[in-house]
């Protein structure tokens, strides 16, 4: 099922796309895969250009998980591609006894991540193998990660998400028109998988994934 969970974040953020385009883009998009520091720390032309934590920032989607997967003390959640983790924190902040483990590709992220109880966190690719038993968690999230492998990987990782939770969300980024699509590929420097919300839910469907999903898009 659709759900609206991240879009009112994602929008709140303003982007020159063709800016980014024309500033040596390949070169910037091979830095950005490395998913180091300037990917996440370094200038805005690698990607984040700074990801800090922002009381707060997360906490309205925080709640609408809460509420919408009826999380409680016990809750076992699974974050694939958790990044520095600032929505886990927020998760926990209201609900300290969830049982939250995240992974990401990235060791620098990770070493980042809040240093908390209930909150275990290591590094893995998402196409890999998920270490877990079917049905092994209560609630089994991605955000804007999943659109970073390539189709035959994204079919893996999907596939892990259905088998190892009960409830899922993801969250991709794509377009319904071609100036969404333009302003994607301008923007995008990790993403792999430039497919619209129909291609989306058609694999999703070939995947047989059972869960919730949504869209950002670039406007």
């Amino acid at each position: 099922m659709l759900k609206n969970f991240i879009t009112s974040l994602h929008i709140s953020t303003k982007r020159n796309y063709l800016a980014r385009m024309s500033d040596n883009k390949v070169f910037c998009m091979k830095e950005a895969k490395k998913y180091g520091k300037k990917y996440w720390d370094g200038n805005r032309r690698f990607g984040y250009g700074g990801y800090k934590y922002i009381p707060g920032r997360w906490s309205g989607v925080a709640k609408k998980l809460i509420k919408n997967y009826k999380l409680k003390p016990g809750s076992k959640i699974l974050d694939v591609g958790c990044g520095k983790g600032y929505l886990l924190f927020e998760l926990l902040k209201i609900i300290p006894d969830l049982n939250i483990i995240g992974f990401d590709v990235s060791g620098y992220a990770l070493k980042r991540n809040f240093k908390i109880k209930n909150l275990k966190v290591f590094k893995r690719r998402a196409e890999k193998p998920f270490p877990y038993k079917k049905n092994s968690f209560d609630l089994v999230i991605s955000i804007n990660t999943l659109h970073n492998l390539k189709v035959f990987n994204l079919e893996k990782s999907i596939r892990e998400i259905n088998r190892v939770g009960k409830k899922k969300y993801i969250a991709v980024e794509s377009y319904k028109n071609d100036k969404q699509l333009f302003n994607l590929q301008c923007w995008a420097l990790t993403c792999q998988s430039f497919f619209s919300q129909d291609e989306w839910k058609w694999l999703y469907k070939k995947f047989n994934y059972s869960g919730d999903f949504e869209f950002i898009y670039f406007n």
